[in-house]
């Protein structure tokens, strides 16, 4: 097992097969109503987000996504979590309001770019929290 340490963007916990996206997508737009994505210029188009722990680099949209996300946590189709290498506060923000509003958490963490490297798609992943850093253990 190999252990990345990153830092608290929101709380919880959470476990899933990685899906490390090409890049960013945006959950106004991007993401369906099944937890797939939708986009179809995206290069994972089609590919699903619930369950997993989604890997970007940063987020990609419309502030709307705030409420996309937190819509997508109540229905319990959205991923467990979600790893950045730069913070999101409109990502932040639909994560918080669900937790606000219904009870559920979804941790976001960010990480070094070196760490992001070395996170690969479809590897298990778990998060914690510790304090304000994020503890990802990843199955090799």
């Amino acid at each position: 097992m190999t252990t990345i340490m990153g830092w608290r963007v929101t709380s919880g916990e959470a476990s899933g097969a990685v899906l490390k996206l090409d890049e960013p997508v945006s959950f106004w737009g991007g993401i369906g109503p099944d937890g797939d994505i939708i986009d179809v210029h995206h290069p994972q188009h089609g590919a699903q987000v619930t369950g997993r722990i989604l890997v970007m680099r940063s987020g990609r949209g419309s502030s709307s996504g705030t409420y996309v996300l937190a819509e997508l946590l109540r229905l319990g189709i959205a991923p467990a979590g979600i790893v950045l290498t730069e913070p999101d506060g409109i990502i932040a923000t639909g994560a918080l309001v669900a937790a606000e509003l219904y009870d559920t958490a979804m941790p976001i963490v960010t990480v070094s770019e070196s760490d992001y490297q070395r996170i690969e798609d479809g590897v298990g992943l778990s998060i914690t929290m510790d304090g304000d850093d994020a503890v990802l253990d990843l199955d090799a």
